[in-house]
Parts: structure tokens; sequence; C-alpha cells
């Protein structure tokens, strides 16, 4: 009898931690979602008192502000993932293949723009941005986003170079093929699944930058995650939920993309 109670009191506790941990996962989410179909909601009811669909109008109305900061945004994210990429597949090759002094010590290096408070470097950067005319334009947002991205970047890059067999590329020289043809048509192609799930990191990171864009864009630049800070701090908290649920669903999408692209030989070398 006392194993059977034990028992019945792992299962419950189990039971209840999985409960709080949906709870803490799922519970904004649901939040977000009555918000978003509220046109009055206040205490004490649990539930909006009335439902609208007025909100999405507003929010996907040709003319809004919603869909040119939304446009704004995809564009940045865009020119984010070329100038990474531009920079993290010639970096990612020559970390994976050459034998470069303090190799470790560059890759460190890329993670130091997560290591200090990013208020901090913002409001340098911005100070800098205005003495040369940067601030305020798309180019200077793309730079502070693309710096950001290059974490994610390069490290998996890095990763996907190194995870191709380096005899595969042997071989293409053996044959007759040039360091140049055998990057293009053996190494790049398999290595071609990292470099999209670091460009998809990077896409993402750049869709939901706000502290960097604040700074460094405001007024002039106007993103999504700008207009949902927007909208929240005016109390317009439906406009601020859709735009939330808009900016999670390329996340949630991109996301099981990325499960898909990075197999475990190219997790297993990230960072060696």
């Amino acid at each position: 009898m006392k194993a059977a109670a034990l028992t019945v009191a792992g299962a419950a506790v189990r039971t209840a931690i999985v409960v709080m941990m949906a709870f803490a996962v799922f519970g904004p989410l649901a939040n977000l979602v009555l918000w978003a179909f509220a046109e009055r909601w206040y205490t004490p009811h649990a539930l909006p008192v009335t439902w609208s669909l007025r909100w999405w109008e507003i929010v996907f109305r040709p003319t809004g502000d919603a869909m040119a900061s939304l446009t704004t945004s995809i564009v940045i994210a865009l020119l984010t993932v070329v100038v990474a990429l531009a920079l993290s597949i010639p970096a990612g090759y020559a970390l994976a293949r050459l034998k470069l002094p303090f190799r470790t010590l560059i890759l460190v290096l890329f993670l130091l723009p997560q290591a200090f408070p990013s208020v901090s470097i913002y409001i340098n950067v911005a100070r800098i941005f205005y003495s040369l005319g940067l601030a305020g334009t798309v180019p200077a947002v793309v730079l502070v986003h693309a710096t950001q991205g290059l974490v994610y970047s390069v490290w998996i890059a890095t990763a996907a170079f190194a995870a191709v067999d380096r005899d595969l590329d042997l071989a293409a020289r053996d044959l007759g093929a040039s360091h140049l043809t055998a990057f293009w048509h053996v190494t790049l192609p398999l290595a071609a699944p990292g470099i999209t799930a670091s460009a998809i990191f990077v896409f993402l990171g750049s869709l939901d930058e706000f502290t960097g864009t604040f700074f460094v864009g405001v007024p002039q630049v106007n993103t999504l995650p700008l207009l949902l800070y927007n909208a929240g701090m005016g109390g317009n908290y439906q406009i601020a939920s859709i735009t939330a649920l808009i900016l999670l669903v390329p996340s949630v999408v991109f996301m099981l993309l990325v499960e898909r692209l990075l197999g475990a030989d190219v997790l297993s070398r990230i960072g060696r």
C-alpha cells in the first residue's frame, strides 16, 4: 500500500509539473489570442465581454501602419541575411578548413555582441551613426542587425563546413577541379542545409529585433516590433496582440524547418 501511495504521489507531482510548464508556455499565447479578438475586456470578467474582428481589419488594412511596418521588417531582415551570409560563408569556411592561429579566440570574438548589455552598446553605436549621418536609415539598421546575426551565422556556418567530409573535396581535386570549383560544386552544396539554417536564424533575429532598431532607426525606420511596442505602451492591447501573433508565425514555421535542416552531425560540431 505504501509503495502504491508513493507511485500515485509521484504521478501527481509529475502531472502538476507538466501542467505548470504548459501554462507557462501556452498561457501568454492564449492571452494574446483572446486580446486579438476582444472588443471590450475588463475586470472582473475572465473572458472578453465583447468579441470583434474589427482590429484585424485595422491591422491588415492596406493603408495601415502594420502592413508598412511588416514590409519594412521583411526588407531589413532579407538585407541582413545577405550581409551576414556574405561575411559568414567565407569566415565559416576558413575557420572550419584552414589551420588558422587563435581559431578558438576568433570564434569567441563573434560572441562579444552578446557579452555586454545591449542598451549601452546601441547608445554608443547610435552616437557614432549620428556623427556619420547614418542614423534613421535602413542601412544603419541592417548593419546593427547583421552584427547581431553574425553570432549565429558564423558559428553555424563553421559547423556546417566542418561536417562536410574533406575526402570529397580531395576527390574533386584529384579529378582536376580547382579549389574554387570544388568549393562551389562539392563543399558548398553539402554545407547548404546548415548555411540555410543560419540564414533562418539571422532572418528571425532581425525580424524580432527591437533594441537596436529603436536606438538607430527611430523615428524614420518603423518595424513591426516597434509598432508592437508603441501599441502596447499606448494601451492598445488588441493591435499589440495581433502584431505579436504575426511575428510568432514565421518563428514557429522556420524553427520547424531548422529542426529538419540541422542534423546531429552539424550540431555536434558547433564550437569545435
